[in-house]
């Protein structure tokens, strides 16, 4: 016991409120340990200004026995009010430090908030509506999450808890579990024409880490960089992020629109693109423009990000292949998830890096993750191998195409106002194109108050037109038999929000 616990060293009477001598310690059944309780009143006393700072705090042999309990349950207490820092013991005793108190310390104007450049531009973006729950019908993004193979899923991470063993509970290799990697290698170059290695492959906690690591490794604040417009709002931050001058370019029934002009006067140093199924229009970017795309990047010197959004499932065709693989060492950062061919909460996704580009941020990136979520990894490594993976996105897609059909079919029969619908050959959503007469936003909000959560197409674009005006209705988890009465409601809510 220090010497500043000495009850000889302490004044004969005590300092303590009487009040917290007149209270019984509670001693019942659940009640919080002793120790710990004399110290919350103790600590409160002095937050409180009971206790004045230098006030002496009494033997813990008198307080003992004023409060009916052990001497060592006193001395516990005053040595946590000692490591805390509200007391200070040396020969003289033991006494209250001098405390600001809570109220003065949280008095007085708050510090100005000044939004830096990278926040401040994330600010102006359209508002985002809050994210929907699984509640919530033709949400787009959002897979048939019922359907899930959760069985499966459960003996895959099993086995990886089994056969890890310990070393699986510690740091893992900062750019992801091999086992997954080669996994996701072989699968890429199977299913979608990618070429790579795995040590290319680079895992990342989903799409939207893998868009910030491509624009965190490969540029420099107040490059340029391109973006669908109306486009993917998660590419629009990753680059707003980055302190990027993001320049929206505009999309047309054959993908991005970049000509001579753009490169020559606005050349970028990254280009965001959804070649297979521009997010959220659908259209599929023509072979000419992907060759004239990847050529133009090398002649300046400029990356292009391929983000490969619901490539999966293609319901009409031949899986259309990626940009990434027509030529060997294409400028393509090839970006993935499993957010929707598995299920979101997963948070599993990867950027496939060009050789050139491994090489020269392999020690960076060492720095930058940390190669976490080791069990979630191999189990789906694990998934992937055993064929698991295959089998559910082959059920998915037969799911998806039945249910895009049977939407399509509800939309003609019940949605009364003008429209066009585009997309539907891939991915689980269509957009609708509705006149601008009927506001987006307004119906958007006003089907939230009804169990649905179409998005406003105008919340894609950084530069709205007036033909940036509709829904982008999501499919994937949301029953056929619903379709009918939801398409109704829409129809209803689109009149009540008509402009005179």
């Amino acid at each position: 016991m220090p010497d500043a616990f000495m009850d000889a060293a302490l004044p004969a009477v005590p300092s303590v409120p009487p009040t917290l001598l007149e209270q019984a310690l509670d001693h019942g059944p659940g009640a919080a340990p002793l120790r710990r309780q004399l110290f919350q009143r103790l600590r409160q006393a002095i937050l409180d200004g009971r206790l004045a700072a230098g006030s002496p705090l009494p033997g813990s042999r008198a307080l003992a026995e004023g409060l009916a309990i052990s001497r060592n349950t006193v001395t516990a207490a005053y040595e946590h009010l000692l490591a805390e820092g509200y007391v200070q013991s040396d020969r003289q005793g033991t006494r209250v430090a001098a405390l600001s108190s809570p109220s003065v310390a949280a008095s007085g104007p708050q510090p100005a908030v000044q939004l830096p450049a990278t926040a401040a531009r994330l600010a102006l973006m359209q508002p985002r509506a809050a994210r929907p729950g699984p509640a919530h019908w033709l949400s787009p993004g959002m897979p048939a999450l019922s359907q899930f193979p959760s069985a499966a899923w459960r003996r895959a991470l099993d086995r990886a808890v089994r056969d890890g063993g310990p070393a699986a509970l510690g740091y893992g290799d900062p750019l992801g579990e091999m086992a997954l990697r080669t996994a996701i290698a072989r699968h890429l170059a199977l299913a979608r024409g990618v070429r790579c290695t795995p040590q290319q492959v680079v895992i990342t906690e989903g799409a939207q880490e893998a868009l910030v690591l491509c624009v965190r490794l490969l540029t420099n604040p107040g490059d340029t960089a391109w973006v669908e417009d109306p486009g993917y709002r998660g590419a629009q931050s990753a680059l707003h992020g980055g302190d990027l001058r993001t320049l929206p370019l505009r999309v047309d029934a054959q993908g991005l629109v970049a000509d001579e002009a753009d490169w020559r006067t606005r050349t970028p140093r990254l280009v965001y693109t959804s070649p297979s199924h521009q997010y959220p229009g659908g259209s599929v970017l023509s072979v000419a423009r992907r060759l004239a795309l990847m050529e133009q990047a090398r002649r300046h010197g400029a990356w292009i990000i391929e983000d490969d959004y619901d490539s999966e499932f293609r319901h009409a065709g031949e899986p259309i292949a990626a940009m990434q693989g027509l030529a060997d060492g294409a400028p393509v950062l090839y970006v993935g998830t499993f957010s929707k061919t598995m299920f979101p909460a997963l948070r599993i996704g990867f950027v496939v890096l060009p050789e050139a580009v491994l090489a020269a941020v392999r020690p960076p990136l060492a720095e930058m993750l940390r190669g976490g979520q080791r069990h979630a990894q191999l189990a789906l490594a694990d998934f992937i191998d055993s064929g698991q993976f295959s089998r559910h996105l082959g059920r998915m897609r037969r799911l998806y195409r039945e249910r895009q059909q049977q939407l399509r079919a509800a939309l003609a029969q019940h949605l009364v106002v003008p429209h066009g619908i585009e997309g539907g050959h891939c991915g689980m959503h269509l957009m609708v194109r509705l006149p601008p007469a009927y506001p987006d936003q307004a119906i958007a909000t006003a089907a939230r108050g009804h169990g649905m959560a179409p998005a406003p197409l105008s919340a894609f674009a950084l530069q709205p037109r007036p033909e940036d005006n509709g829904l982008v209705l999501g499919y994937g988890h949301t029953p056929v038999e619903l379709f009918a009465p939801l398409v109704q409601r829409l129809s209803q809510l689109a009149g009540d929000v008509r402009r005179a």
